[in-house]
């Protein structure tokens, strides 16, 4: 181990790291400005969480975050006190850990008296295999944790200078800070073996053992709970995932050339990779894994030279054994590989460059300025690519079209902005490769409903309940495309049958009150519509819903109290002020319902049926005049509109106008022959004018 370092070298360590942070900033500066893609909504602190009492939950109850990384999700919590949605404080502290990071690199390959050690940390900030990590706000998982672990490792090698208890403890604490964060780091155990066999030769087993066993036994268990929580909570299950023991070899063996592939040449970096396809009655994939272990033994042979390399390489592939493919990780449904699982590992294989570089090209600064400028220079390119999401999606279905999973994400934007054709496309091209992915089967199926299909719809509806019975959304789509068919008791079926998968689901209660309204069962119905009310009192929709049901039974008094709250939740609401005044009306306050059909042919002046209405009423308060004019501008607005036409001619008669009111009358019998009830008024009308 080297003495602590002179003045000097600590005052050029500063200045390295200086460069290091602002080299970083200059690369990334196009991920400053990014939105949120993929999953960085369920990483950054939902709503429900922002609270004191969401804090706690995030330490003690599973499934409440994506992943129990409690550490990394209180750090998110932080971050939403401070600045909330705003993506750039998110994008900001990604670069500066990962700058971060890299300082601690060259600190530690200085502590070992690894030459290079200021260009290894220098490649580490540059690499554009890092952008993932760094550019994608989910990835702080990666840049938090691999700062707690070096920084872990550089207290560690303190303790193994001059085996001071507080170092120990320090270093304990931020090796469990890291497992937190993210459980690959519990390999850093294994990592401080190699190291000390790197520099001794050989292990003690009580200088270098015994001090990193209780480490390994809680690495060991946060990664077997981390997987358990993979498998219960992320899915990754499944015949996806079934892979035997030969095939997790073949996986890991082209898994670990492939990603030092890309450490070397870093070109076609893409968000998601292809997923191979493994087959181990293929002779030419037992290439991979036999390369490596070939490789291991050269360098193993050539140990008495130096042992650099060799301790490099198991450095490299012991940080990727939790995610290489010995172990299901959810991601393999899509891609066996990702520039993300190497971010960590990586640092041997840099650490070595570094090396070599000092060694053979001392010399050549212009040299190590245009490697480190090309490095830099490709990291800002890759980073454009994350400035949203679909922006990254299209940029990666140029280069890998099979990338369903990617087209599907692609796809749910496209239906959200309501671009119901093309994402309907990209949903079909995502099914022709992987017709089992329920999730885009189910949307498609919603695609097909909002344009009208309904056998589509209904088709599609069935066969993502045949695939995952489970899917409690599925449920209501398809009650929701039988009902508007009128097959209203196999709708209500459905609705029965996502509600007992989902009982507190306010939604759903009121989907299901809808159905049983509709088919006439309205005792039912109000129950179901009071549930989602009670189970949601901030939705107008639901008090408006109940408001009608109660005002159907006859229950006008309570309807009228729901619609008044339906009202202070949504005062804008043209359709709830409607209804009220409906009932308003049926209660005989006739002065309340024209206030309120006011409002509301304010606030929607093109609906025809809100101006009949109105009209309507200002006559049965003997307001002639003003209902003459809105049935007049409701006949104008839909001049097919025999209600209007009927109305108009009844006030214009009652207005000592029976000339003009004939006119009127016929015309609605024209338009509605069934109107036989205007027939005496037309007689009269007719009799009055002398016709």
């Amino acid at each position: 181990m080297t003495p602590p370092a002179p003045k000097g070298l600590r005052h050029h360590t500063s200045w390295v790291c200086a460069g290091i942070f602002v080299a970083a900033l200059l690369a990334y500066w196009p991920a400053l400005r990014g939105g949120m893609i993929w999953d960085d909504g369920a990483y950054m602190t939902r709503q429900e969480l922002v609270s004191a009492h969401g804090l706690a939950r995030i330490w003690t109850e599973l499934g409440v975050t994506e992943q129990y990384y409690p550490l990394l999700h209180s750090a998110f919590w932080v971050e939403h006190r401070l600045w909330g949605d705003a993506t750039l404080g998110y994008h900001l502290l990604n670069v500066a850990l990962h700058a971060g990071s890299a300082c601690l690199l060259m600190l530690i390959l200085r502590r070992l008296a690894v030459p290079g050690a200021g260009m290894a940390g220098l490649i580490f900030a540059l690499h554009p295999v890092g952008v993932e990590s760094v550019a994608w706000i989910t990835e702080q998982k990666n840049t938090l944790s691999t700062l707690c672990y070096l920084l872990s490792m550089l207290a560690y090698l303190r303790f193994d200078r001059d085996r001071g208890p507080r170092w120990y403890l320090l270093a304990s604490f931020f090796f469990l800070l890291a497992l937190l964060c993210k459980t690959v780091t519990a390999t850093l155990p294994a990592a401080l073996w190699v190291i000390f066999w790197w520099q001794r030769g050989s292990l003690s087993w009580r200088r270098d053992i015994l001090p990193l066993l209780p480490w390994l036994a809680a690495g060991a268990a946060g990664g077997l709970f981390s997987g358990w929580v993979e498998r219960t909570y992320i899915g990754a299950q499944g015949a996806a995932y079934d892979l035997s023991r030969v095939q997790r070899v073949l996986v890991a063996g082209r898994a670990a050339w492939f990603y030092l592939g890309k450490l070397l040449w870093p070109a076609d970096i893409l968000f998601t990779y292809p997923r191979w396809v493994v087959d181990s009655a293929v002779g030419w994939q037992y290439l991979y894994p036999l390369g490596m272990a070939g490789l291991v033994l050269a360098l193993w042979l050539i140990r008495g030279r130096s042992r650099a390399p060799l301790a490099a390489l198991l450095f490299f592939l012991g940080s990727l054994v939790p995610t290489i493919g010995f172990f299901s990780v959810y991601a393999f449904i899509f891609s066996y590989v990702a520039d993300h699982w190497q971010y960590l590992p990586s640092l041997g294989v840099i650490a070595l460059a570094g090396a070599g570089w000092s060694r053979w090209t001392r010399s050549s600064p212009i040299v190590a300025l245009l490697v480190l400028g090309s490095l830099g220079a490709l990291t800002w390119r890759q980073c454009r690519y994350y400035r949203d999401g679909p922006t990254l999606y299209r940029a990666t279905l140029e280069r890998n079209p099979r990338a369903w999973r990617i087209r599907a994400e692609w796809a749910d934007i496209l239906l959200a902005q309501g671009r119901l054709e093309q994402a309907g496309a990209q949903y079909e091209q995502v099914l022709a490769v992987n017709p089992g992915y329920s999730e885009s089967r189910n949307h498609l199926g919603d695609v097909y409903l909002k344009m009208g299909r309904m056998p589509e719809a209904i088709a599609q509806f069935k066969e993502t309940l045949r695939l995952r019975p489970d899917a409690t959304d599925a449920h209501v789509n398809l009650g929701t495309a039988l009902s508007q068919t009128g097959r209203m008791p196999e709708a209500i079926g459905q609705f029965e049958e996502a509600l007992k998968l989902d009982p507190d689901s306010a939604g759903i209660h009121n989907n299901l009150g809808n159905a049983l309204s509709q088919a006439g069962r309205l005792p039912e119905a109000i129950i179901h519509y009071e549930w989602a009310v009670r189970l949601q009192p901030n939705s107008a929709d639901a008090h408006v819903n109940l408001a009608n049901a109660l005002a159907r039974a006859g229950r006008l008094p309570e309807a009228l109290e729901h619609y008044e709250a339906a009202l202070r939740l949504e005062p804008d609401s043209a359709d709830g002020r409607y209804d009220w005044a409906l009932a308003l009306g049926q209660a005989g306050r006739l002065a309340e319902a024209a206030a309120q059909l006011e409002r509301a042919t304010a606030l929607a002046p093109d609906r025809a049926d809100f101006w009949n209405q109105r009209g309507v009423v200002l006559a049965e308060t003997g307001r002639l005049a003003e209902a003459e004019a809105c049935l007049r501008q409701a006949a104008k607005l839909a001049p097919g509109l025999a209600g209007a036409e009927a109305n108009l001619g009844q006030v214009l008669l009652q207005d000592h106008r029976p000339g003009e009111a004939v006119g009127h009358l016929e015309n609605a019998l024209r338009l509605d022959p069934g109107l036989s009830a205007l027939r005496p008024s037309l007689d009269r009308a007719r009799a009055l004018a002398g016709r």
